[in-house]
């Protein structure tokens, strides 16, 4: 749970810089990738992390950007100019209405009562979560997967290392 906003915005600006470089990753191309047949393909996991970032603030009364939950994007660029907006507008949205005292306030969302600093913490986490689905599917669909948090198999190789098992 964040009690400052600052250190929001902090970790927030780490995170999305890390979901903006997986995204920049992906081709038009790949944007069909599937894991089986009936499940989420690489645009919709993409576009579900850009509809997320309007989406939950807004619910919980950070009206900010109103991305429709609709067939996403056929271009990476596409996704990758409505992320920075949804994020940009998201920050100016919390800079305008909350403060540090509020995080710690109660409202109903999702059919439950959480403390305003979870909403921001489950935004982070959430994000991180199809983050990584996303790299999975980049592998399958024959993509290089960038180091988020550490580097990955082609960045080890590239500092002839051996990849950390």
């Amino acid at each position: 749970m964040y009690y400052k906003i600052s250190d929001f915005k902090n970790d927030w600006a780490n995170e999305s810089k890390a979901t903006l470089k997986i995204l920049s990753t992906l081709t038009d191309e790949s944007l069909n990738q599937k894991v089986y047949e009936e499940g989420r393909t690489l645009c919709t996991l993409a576009w579900h992390i850009v509809v997320m970032v309007s989406s939950m603030p807004s619910h919980a009364g950070l009206k900010a950007s109103n991305i429709p939950d609709t067939l996403c994007p056929t271009e990476v660029k596409s996704i990758v100019r409505e992320y920075e907006n949804a994020s940009k507008t998201m920050i100016e949205a919390l800079e305008s209405k909350w403060t540090d005292s509020s995080l710690n306030e109660e409202i109903p969302m999702f059919g439950r009562i959480w403390k305003k600093g979870n909403i921001l913490s489950s935004l982070i986490l959430h994000q991180a979560h199809h983050r990584g689905q996303i790299t999975v599917l980049m592998r399958q669909a024959g993509l290089k997967v960038p180091g988020v948090y550490g580097p990955a198999k082609e960045e080890w190789a590239a500092m002839n290392m051996k990849p950390q098992v």
